[in-house]
């Protein structure tokens, strides 16, 4: 009997392990250079060196190993200066995140706090600029922008409801191997607020109204648009102490972590 417990024990902490290591997966973005859609002040492209990005967005599991051992990010604990009374709102109690899945996104976490995880982890968030550079490559391309089907699959998420309760890696593996870009949850950036969508900070101010006042017809262009619109708006509205159920994070590195 205790053989077949010893056995057990081996199984389930190997099991374990092997899903710890797939949630703190980083692959190689080799450099390249893009022009962003929407709140360039240049539409110069854009270099991003070479960096190394999270397969996935922070779990809920990993998120409770970190407050274990950083107690002033515990929901209970946290200062006003560092996040917002949403901090954490679906979870129970410090140490319990109540129905939610251990390997769904952690959600409702502030940026003071998405940085400080990161750089824990001996990390750091992705810029903005990293960030969209990652997110235009679909399966095959590393930039699947002007693809109608795309920017249709990253419009249809945006109308679903509740899909931060989904798991990890549910979505598409685009071409540098990281998943769920699109289709889980929007994601904090180190420089969410470098761009603001008003006043001078963007240059075509042209560009809101042709989203909305609609023409015969809407092709690729529009769409990529639009999709690019929606999330740069939803940065401009962020505040750093804010957290909300639909925004979770992944880190980068600029060199590849040792674990």
């Amino acid at each position: 009997m205790r053989k077949y417990i010893f056995i057990l024990t081996i199984f389930f902490f190997s099991v374990f392990n092997v899903m710890k290591a797939q949630e703190t997966e980083m692959v190689l973005i080799k450099e390249g250079s893009f022009v962003p859609l929407y709140g360039a002040v240049s539409k110069k492209p854009v270099v991003v060196k070479s960096f190394y990005m999270d397969v996935y967005p922070v779990t809920n599991r990993e998120y409770l190993e970190f407050v274990k051992k950083n107690p002033s990010y515990q929901k209970s604990k946290i200062k006003g200066i560092f996040a917002d009374k949403s901090y954490l709102s679906y979870w129970k109690t410090d140490f319990d995140f109540g129905n939610a899945k251990p390997n769904a996104p952690v959600t409702s976490v502030s940026w003071f706090a998405a940085k400080k995880y990161c750089e824990c982890e001996g990390k750091r968030l992705a810029t903005m600029d990293e960030w969209e550079y990652v997110a235009m490559a679909d399966t095959k391309k590393i930039d699947a922008r002007t693809k109608k089907e795309f920017n249709e699959y990253i419009l249809s998420w945006y109308e679903k409801s509740k899909t931060y309760e989904n798991e990890i890696g549910k979505t598409f593996k685009n071409y540098w191997g990281v998943y769920d870009m699109h289709g889980l949850v929007w994601e904090w950036t180190s420089d969410f607020n470098s761009i603001f969508l008003s006043g001078e900070s963007r240059k075509d101010k042209s560009t809101d109204k042709n989203l909305f006042c609609g023409s015969g017809s809407v092709n690729a262009t529009d769409l990529m648009d639009y999709a690019a619109f929606m999330r740069y708006a939803f940065r401009g509205s962020l505040k750093a102490q804010y957290s909300t159920r639909n925004l979770g994070f992944r880190c980068a590195s600029t060199t590849k972590p040792k674990f």
